[in-house]
């Protein structure tokens, strides 16, 4: 099975051919992606209407570049996937409707992905990880432990009251002046900062749940920031390596407890989203659940953020698991559970 894959959620635009090889480095034949850093930086964050012009701009380009460089045209192509949500619904109509467009022209089939569902995925199609296994799901304005127990049989066990942490990463970057996006900011200005020197304290300690909250440790790390006089570039550097830390310290805390919430047989621990890239995070997550004797995967950095490979992989995972291919008439649904998987029968919560 060969799909032709399309993620234009947000701010990158990407176009993969993904097939269902038996080894995982023989699935993605081709993974194009266009990031919009540089349109949306001087903003300080995501434009919508930006980003949508941007994906019409150069979503046709990249198309042939990812079938060029899987040496394949369309017609060898079996079926035509996109992200249907959540995300941006500007972003979302471009993608969908290239491709119901290139489906109808083809009389290919047409798949509309879920976006989070492709995000806890990808360990599959990278590593051949077994289920159940516990999902940490970081990813824009996402944030979600959940047992994932079979293809489209998801369990929620927590998620954020209020920021995800890739927009924390965002906010405190942006209270520091450090470009955008934050996380990679905050990242690359904490190796040169004491994570000691600013004190936190742990968020929810009394909360049983594994629910998170980073409104707490952002207003702290703003009076941090307001406690010194003539801030210089260290200061800034000792913050980003407290926040960093505390933020780590947390989810690794909560991730335990969501571990002991889990009703199966679980050995695996999977870490996905574009804060997955974030190598401090991913060591101390690593690091504690090795002491514990339990599997730890994050997929390579370079799938830990948008792109359209894990879409053609949702797609064939949901397709070999007896999916339907979607109607050309499905509407995109930028707000789209994963716990609400129906690919037959996508609603329009526009």
């Amino acid at each position: 099975m060969k799909i032709l894959a399309i993620e234009s959620s947000c701010d990158e635009t990407s176009a993969a051919v993904v097939v269902d090889a038996i080894l995982p480095n023989e699935r993605i034949l081709s993974n194009v992606i266009v990031s919009q850093i540089e349109t949306h930086q001087k903003y300080g964050g995501v434009v919508p209407e930006y980003a949508a012009r941007n994906h019409i701009d150069c979503i046709d380009k990249i198309i042939l570049q990812a079938l060029n460089d899987a040496k394949l045209s369309l017609n060898d192509i079996d079926c035509i996937a996109a992200t249907a949500g959540p995300g941006l619904i500007g972003g979302l109509l471009v993608g969908t409707v290239t491709a119901k467009t290139m489906a109808v022209m083809s009389g290919k089939p047409f798949f509309a992905v879920n976006h989070l569902e492709a995000h806890l995925l990808t360990p599959r199609l990278c590593f051949d990880v077994e289920f159940p296994y516990l999902l940490l799901l970081a990813s824009g304005g996402n944030f979600i432990f959940a047992e994932i127990f079979g293809i489209g049989n998801y369990k929620i066990l927590g998620e954020t009251l209020d920021d995800a942490a890739g927009e924390a990463f965002d906010k405190v970057a942006k209270m520091l002046n450090f470009p955008y996006p934050g996380g990679p900011s905050i990242e690359k200005y904490a190796k040169m900062g004491d994570k000691n020197r600013f004190k936190y304290s742990v968020p929810m300690q009394k909360n049983s749940g594994c629910d998170v909250s980073f409104s707490g440790l952002k207003t702290a790390t703003k009076m941090h920031i307001e406690s010194i006089k003539n801030i210089t570039a260290q200061d800034k550097y000792d913050v980003a390596a407290s926040f960093q830390h505390i933020v780590s310290v947390f989810i690794t805390r909560q991730l335990r407890k969501a571990y002991k919430m889990t009703t199966s047989n679980i050995q695996n621990i999977v870490f996905s989203g574009g804060v997955a890239s974030n190598l401090y995070l991913r060591n101390m997550l690593n690091n504690t659940l090795n002491e514990n004797n339990l599997n730890f995967y994050a997929p390579p950095i370079n799938l830990c953020s948008d792109n359209a490979a894990m879409i053609g992989w949702a797609a064939i995972e949901n397709i070999k698991n007896g999916a339907q291919n979607s109607s050309l008439s499905s509407k995109t649904n930028p707000r789209w559970p994963i716990t609400d998987i129906a690919y037959d029968k996508i609603k329009d919560n526009c």
